[in-house]
């Protein structure tokens, strides 16, 4: 399966070389937007991974709609008009989209699905995560990706930080905190009378990401023209 990376940043430097490892996958190459470079320049490709920035997203949907490969987009700080784009996109050809590509992330979203019903009558929620210092976009994609987890019915409102005096409401809050060089932690918060419940999620380094990338990728490169998310890849 020839590869091509989109963004030569942290996380396509550490894609690049685990692509290039491992059995069955051959990298065809690193395209940096921010040089003048173009995926054009790489020919034809199997699969395309993004870990770039919204702004290139044009870039990627015309390169495989014009050539008919598949697409694992992983960027973040997405808006609607990008989401409408990606929508478009898997009209066309198969599209994994997914906040978090971590395995323990995507079980982790599962959990909180299931146990928020049995909780959210008697537990506050709250969202606390937190990047490196040089991550843009906050809350994070996968902070935003529990959360929808967690108020799958909509019932919640959704509060970003808190400042100045009020009075809690019937709400999930989103606490971001960025410094170091933390690759990523997620905890979601259940705090009742007496007893409070953590479900957390510390990322040790970028590979974590890479290889859910990798493992989507594989299953974009054979899938039927779609819109799939981590949960058709692990899951089924």
């Amino acid at each position: 399966m020839r590869v091509a990376i989109l963004g030569a940043g942290a996380m396509g430097k550490v894609l690049s070389q685990m692509t290039e490892e491992k059995e069955g996958y051959e990298l065809a190459g690193v395209v940096e937007p921010l040089n003048g470079e173009t995926l054009e320049a790489l020919g034809e490709v199997d699969v395309v991974i993004d870990f770039s920035h919204p702004s290139n997203l044009k870039m990627l949907c015309d390169y495989c709609e014009g050539h008919g490969c598949a697409a694992v987009i992983a960027t973040t700080g997405l808006e609607q008009v990008h989401l409408d784009m990606i929508d478009e996109l898997a009209k066309k050809v198969p599209v994994v989209f997914s906040a978090n590509y971590s395995l323990g992330v995507n079980v982790m979203k599962r959990v909180i699905a299931e146990i928020t019903p049995i909780l959210e009558d008697a537990f506050d929620i709250e969202i606390v995560e937190m990047h490196h210092n040089k991550k843009l976009d906050a809350p994070s994609g996968t902070a935003k990706m529990l959360l929808a987890a967690a108020d799958g019915d909509g019932k919640y409102d959704h509060v970003y930080g808190r400042e100045g005096m009020r009075k809690r409401g019937h709400e999930i809050a989103v606490h971001t905190l960025r410094g170091g060089t933390v690759a990523g932690e997620h905890t979601v918060i259940y705090a009742g009378e007496d007893e409070i419940i953590e479900v957390k999620h510390r990322a040790g380094s970028k590979k974590i990401f890479a290889a859910g990338a990798l493992k989507a990728a594989a299953f974009a490169g054979s899938a039927e023209v779609g819109y799939y998310t981590m949960e058709d890849v692990l899951f089924g």
